[in-house]
């Protein structure tokens, strides 16, 4: 395990923790809490025998179930890890469960959504904390997950207003305990940050790759073989869960289609100067932008590597 991870926690900050969902967040959750005392004991629930089955095997929960009600069943914190478009049925389903004094939290890109689907089923006495950890690989599963997946990562609370600060900031020592660095804001404003820093460039992922797959005059063999750099990446990201991905364009769709549109503006500006050779143009929006990547790799969110800072940690 890498050390900076540091050393698990002499006092677990909460007693059971239950986690719905163990693809890589949440069986990332999982390892991370297990190896930092986090929580005394762990439950792994999942729609999923095999899912379920799986994560017996290699161990990184205390306890395994399908029953999401008695899953969750006397837990003092409970994080939804499905796509944001399941949480409300989920939220339903579990309502039984749920003891007075729980937190239920959840790691889904899409915040306003979730909010209207989850918190009409949680009972008085229970408290609603939305997060969304801004940490990621194209990997999903119960092996997918690594225990540093969210140090030195932003973590986002959007918490409704009047909730519980006790609860919110029970929340934020979770998740600054795995070594993310958190904000607070509302619902609204992450749901259009997101939409533009992680959304629409998806959205852009997914259709470039696309539209080679499509081309009549190129085979596929040949955007394999010829694939250049920026291409790779736009594959990596294409490669992201179709589900969750799906969900999130629909439960953002406001947010989306505005940036959208900001987007083909910029690109018929883009084309007008290509064609018309400004070169000028071209090349200060370059230098902008380059300097955008700068601060990301200054900042500490990416490194300069040209494999983009992106290579596997410890799994353990």
């Amino acid at each position: 395990m890498p050390e900076r991870l540091g050393p698990p926690r002499e006092t677990p900050l909460f007693e059971r923790v239950a986690l719905v969902g163990l693809g890589l967040i949440g069986s990332s959750i999982a390892r991370a809490t297990r190896h930092l005392n986090l929580a005394r004991s762990i439950v792994a629930v999942d729609a999923s025998e095999a899912v379920v089955e799986r994560v017996r095997e290699i161990g990184i929960a205390d306890e395994a179930t399908t029953d999401v009600a008695a899953g969750v069943r006397d837990a003092d914190l409970v994080i939804l890890c499905v796509p944001v478009g399941v949480c409300g049925t989920v939220a339903e389903a579990m309502r039984p469960g749920l003891k007075p004094g729980c937190i239920v939290s959840d790691v889904g890109s899409v915040k306003a959504s979730v909010i209207g689907q989850v918190q009409p089923h949680l009972p008085d006495g229970v408290s609603f904390v939305p997060a969304h950890p801004v940490a990621g690989t194209e990997h999903s599963g119960p092996d997918a997950g690594f225990a540093t997946l969210f140090h030195n990562r932003w973590c986002i609370l959007t918490p409704p207003e009047g909730m519980d600060e006790t609860a919110i900031e029970s929340v934020r020592a979770f998740w600054e305990a795995m070594g993310s660095n958190v904000e607070v804001m509302t619902a609204q404003h992450h749901d259009l940050v997101l939409a533009i820093t992680s959304h629409v460039p998806h959205l852009i992922a997914y259709n470039i790759v696309g539209t080679a797959a499509d081309l009549e005059t190129v085979t596929q063999g040949e955007v394999i073989k010829f694939s250049a750099g920026g291409f790779r990446d736009f594959t990596r990201i294409a490669a992201s869960d179709p589900t969750m991905w799906r969900d999130v364009f629909l439960h953002n769709r406001e947010a989306v289609l505005e940036m959208l549109g900001r987007l083909n503006e910029d690109i018929a500006l883009l084309a007008r100067a290509i064609r018309w050779g400004e070169g000028d143009k071209l090349f200060d929006l370059f230098t902008r932008t380059r300097a955008i990547r700068r601060g990301i790799i200054s900042s500490g969110q990416e490194t300069p590597e040209p494999d983009f800072g992106r290579r596997r940690e410890d799994k353990t």
